[in-house]
């Protein structure tokens, strides 16, 4: 498990946005991140992998932002942002498995077969009833 160091990462605290009334307008809670992925110490193929991320929260010079502004703490919004960048890295450091492509049984091709004569069949019998 690759845990990221908190001194790699750039805090920025920032007024939050929407309803809190008077304490929104006067008290800078949320918290804007910024992660350089290439500065970082994380092994080289988890920066690979995080680079090549299409996320919008990366930006074009490999720079991870995120907002947190769920809590009116101004730790609270800092360990909810660090968990999501936590949540991230840990998305790519697990490899996908690598699919093996595989022939169909003998079995399970005469069953297709034998499916698809009986549709064929029941369709011929929706036509007109000649005498």
């Amino acid at each position: 498990m690759n845990i990221i160091d908190p001194n790699e990462v750039e805090f920025t605290a920032i007024r939050a946005q929407g309803p809190g009334g008077q304490n929104v307008n006067k008290v800078s809670n949320a918290v804007h991140v910024r992660f350089d992925i290439a500065a970082s110490s994380l092994p080289d193929h988890i920066k690979e992998r995080l680079l090549a991320l299409r996320d919008s929260r990366l930006t074009r010079e490999g720079v991870v932002v995120l907002k947190a502004q769920q809590s009116r703490s101004l730790g609270a919004n800092k360990a909810d942002a660090l968990r999501r960048l936590q949540e991230m890295v840990d998305s790519v450091a697990v490899l996908p498995t690598v699919r093996r492509a595989t022939k169909p049984t003998l079995g399970s091709q005469r069953r297709r077969l034998e499916g698809k004569a009986k549709d064929g069949e029941r369709k011929q019998l929706r036509g007109k009833i000649t005498f």
